[in-house]
Order: structure tokens, then sequence, then C-alpha cells
């Protein structure tokens, strides 16, 4: 009988291993994201699904800072009906 938690060992396969997943950059310069504006419907608009919902940042590859700035802008666009709440 084996002690508690002593568990056999596996042997290691030889399959297909990880890839390397590159850390995303954001696309924004700090400059850039002040000239994101609400008003600017064809660039935000890279920024939602086609359902209206705003794309996380972990896809879209923003930084935090960008992404509450991003988030911000698309909801007021969406406030004066620049942008759609859902799809239709």
């Amino acid at each position: 009988m084996r002690p508690f938690g002593d568990k056999p060992k596996k042997k290691r396969t030889t399959g297909p291993r990880k890839k390397f997943a590159r850390k995303k950059v954001c696309k924004f310069k700090p400059e850039e994201i002040a000239t994101i504006d609400y008003k600017d419907v064809n660039r935000l608009r890279h920024f939602i699904t086609e359902r209206g919902k705003i794309i996380p940042s972990r896809i879209s590859g923003t930084d935090a800072k960008s992404q509450r700035h991003i988030a911000k802008q698309v909801k007021m666009a969406r406030h004066i009906a620049l942008l759609p709440y859902v799809a239709e």
C-alpha cells in the first residue's frame, strides 16, 4: 500500500509541445489614446463585435488604460445612437 499523496510517476509523452505565447503589445501609443473619440465610429467599430459587445482587451490586444478609454468612448457613442447597443 502506498502512503497518502504518493502517486505513481507518469511517463512523459513525446507528443506536440505547447507553443510559446507572445505577449500582446498595445496597438496605441500614449499620445494616440487621447485621439480616440466617440464621434469616430469607424475606428470604434474595430472594438465591438457584430452583436454590439465590446471586445475584451485580451483579444483586442490593448492595455488596461486604453481598454477603459475605448469602453468609455463606445458607451458614449451608444448613448447618442452612433453605435448600436445590440445587433438587429
